[in-house]
């Protein structure tokens, strides 16, 4: 199984890319991710390797790498300090709790056909700024709950990443409706869950 991403699509302003959409890489990590999936498809045709392939949006969920977006925006928001926003933060990603991720990842694997691609989407997009704000929010809550006092966090812009993509879509109805799967997780009882593990 050829774990890979949304990215491979590049910017992608309005729609949904279906998984015969021609790959767009604006950046060396989705170039890599886009040669991989060409390399193991060729040897597929040509020596009948048994390939699966999934395409992701982004996961967030607990004991993900700090460098990450969401991570790195509790992290700040906890410590009361500016949340670092690439550009003017209207990047606008489809998320998807790691719990669901792997549930697709097992369901393509029981049930998935050799050779076809499977997007493992959530169709819940929402821009960089509106989730630092819904983390600023829920952070400084459960800190009054807690007893603690109000932390004033906001978000700051930053120079934005070079090649960096507006927005990406998946359309994964074709995989809810041929891997009788869907995501079970909400975003924001799933942000919930995960703010919850760094207060702890």
């Amino acid at each position: 199984i050829q774990v890979s991403t949304d990215e491979v699509y590049g910017d992608w302003a309005q729609g949904e890319a279906d998984t015969r959409a021609a790959f767009r890489p604006n950046s060396p990590y989705s170039a890599s991710k886009a040669a991989a999936d060409l390399l193991l498809q060729s040897l597929r045709r040509t020596y009948g390797f048994p390939l699966l392939e999934t395409r992701s949006c982004n996961n967030y969920g607990p004991h993900q790498h700090d460098e990450k977006f969401i991570p790195r925006m509790i992290r700040a928001a906890i410590a009361g300090e500016p949340l670092p926003i690439y550009g003017d933060g209207l990047q606008e990603r489809e998320w998807m709790h790691v719990s669901d991720h792997t549930a697709g990842l097992l369901t393509v694997l029981r049930r998935g056909q050799v050779g076809a691609c499977y997007h493992l989407g959530s169709g819940d997009r929402r821009t960089n700024r509106a989730v630092a704000e819904q983390i600023i929010q829920r952070v400084s809550e459960k800190l009054v709950e807690r007893g603690r006092a109000r932390m004033e966090s906001r978000w700051m812009s930053v120079a934005d990443r070079p090649g960096h993509d507006r927005r990406y879509a998946l359309a994964s109805e074709s995989t809810y409706r041929e891997l009788n799967w869907r995501p079970d997780v909400e975003f924001d009882a799933g942000l919930d869950e995960t703010i919850e593990g760094y207060l702890e």
